[in-house]
């Protein structure tokens, strides 16, 4: 007989309510039994840090998941659920650092030792898959719970190793020079996603910048650069080779900038007494030489003396700056990539 529905609904009451009769009729296992001679369905579970508490982020992934292999059962499969932990990387290593009390990555060489440290991380991991996978099931996430892979195990670990020495034997993997992301305080390389998307908004000073060409004593390039701490590390200067640039004489000085640009960069400097005295097309430029402004206080730079040149690139525009782009390829993959033609 249907009962009249009561006038509150209390959530968290309901909720409880329906998992402990999931639990005590054993659904889930009944549903997978149900399911065992369909058709199979493969899914791989994108694994979160086992680093913490879960958060809004990894609860909204995992329902969406959970959702697509309840409709994909009920669509008549046998759904594989197995969950995933990324044991491995920063994350827990820095809550380790800040639990042990570690200022430095010397310090777990020199006062905790790597294996203590390992163990530790270890013990971090597994403990906070145990409370997250609890979260998670409290929010009613249907998923083989009691079978997770751990990339800290080492089936896990081989199957890595193997899947690497089979891209080796077929010419799939590639070593390279490559620019990356680093961390001084962790002194280690850091993935994309760990720097995207953590930027905070921030006001930084840009600068104008000069560089004087080495067959006169008074023309000098102009760039502007929103990284002024990376000119110790400048070894070219990008134009594009298809733009016209402008010889735009300030007293003494004459200085080499995009032609649009002119007006524009004057202004911002407050100059408003200038001449156009010359134009030159980008590619014409390609290879001048130009001395680095701090060889004093970066005496390295003085080892570099003969690779100060101009260099054209597709990447130079017009948007913004001075159309003479300082070049670091230290500093960045664009930059990296271009250095990498010369």
């Amino acid at each position: 007989m249907i009962q009249k529905a009561p006038k509150k609904y209390d959530a968290t009451e309901k909720e409880e309510e329906i998992q402990e009769w999931w639990e005590s009729e054993n659904i889930h296992p009944k549903v997978k039994q149900t399911h065992e001679e369909d058709p199979d369905w493969y899914f791989l579970d994108g694994p979160p840090y086992a680093s913490g508490k879960i958060h809004l982020g990894t609860a909204w992934n995992k329902l969406i998941k959970d959702t697509v292999l309840r409709f994909k059962t009920m669509q008549g499969f046998n759904v594989r659920k197995q969950p995933g932990w990324d044991c491995h990387g920063l994350p827990i290593e820095v809550k380790v650092e800040e639990k042990l009390n570690i200022e430095s990555k010397k310090d777990i060489e020199e006062k905790i030792g790597i294996k203590k440290f390992i163990d530790e991380c270890k013990s971090w991991a597994m403990e906070h898959v145990d409370i997250m996978s609890e979260q998670f099931q409290r929010l009613g996430i249907w998923m083989d719970w009691d079978d997770p892979y751990l990339t800290l195990k080492n089936d896990y670990l081989e199957s890595a190793w193997w899947t690497l020495k089979k891209a080796h034997e077929r010419g799939l993997m590639e070593k390279r020079l490559q620019v990356i992301q680093w961390c001084p305080r962790c002194e280690t390389a850091l993935a994309e996603h760990e720097i995207r998307g953590e930027y905070r908004q921030v006001k930084d000073p840009s600068l104008y910048a000069r560089f004087k060409l080495t067959y006169t004593s008074n023309e000098y390039l102009l760039v502007w650069t929103t990284t002024p701490w990376t000119i110790p590390a400048n070894v070219a200067i990008s134009v594009h080779p298809d733009l016209y640039y402008a010889k735009v004489e300030v007293g003494e000085n004459t200085y080499i900038m995009a032609e649009a640009l002119v007006s524009k960069v004057m202004s911002e400097l407050g100059i408003y007494d200038y001449k156009r005295v010359d134009l030159i097309k980008g590619e014409e430029l390609e290879g001048l030489r130009y001395e680095h402004p701090l060889l004093e206080e970066v005496p390295k730079q003085n080892d570099f003396k003969s690779e100060h040149r101009v260099i054209t690139g597709e990447h130079v525009t017009i948007e913004e700056g001075t159309g003479c782009v300082h070049t670091a390829p230290g500093h960045g993959e664009e930059d990296f990539e271009i250095g990498k033609e010369y």
